[in-house]
């Protein structure tokens, strides 16, 4: 019984270090295209607790294009190692 116990309390700690959230930062930068080229600006930063596969979707949800007063853009993010 105490064989069990021990046998269950330890794949129980395994599993829950494997499954473990991280700190993730999703970094966003604005790109405007113009005659002149492209200005890259650093746009933004957030951080996702959450396993990584989790994060990366959450931030790229942000990605983008559009247009602004500035000018034509796009809004890149992706996930910091």
């Amino acid at each position: 019984m105490k064989r069990i116990f021990l046998s269950s309390s330890i794949l129980l700690a395994m599993l829950s270090i494997v499954s473990c959230r991280k700190d993730f930062t999703c970094t966003c930068s604005k790109i405007y295209r113009n005659n002149s080229g492209e200005n890259i600006r650093d746009y933004s930063h957030k951080t996702y607790r959450d396993s990584r596969s989790g994060a990366e979707s959450k931030c790229n949800e942000h990605t983008d294009t559009g247009v602004d007063d500035t000018g034509n853009y796009s809004l890149n993010c992706q996930i910091e190692c």
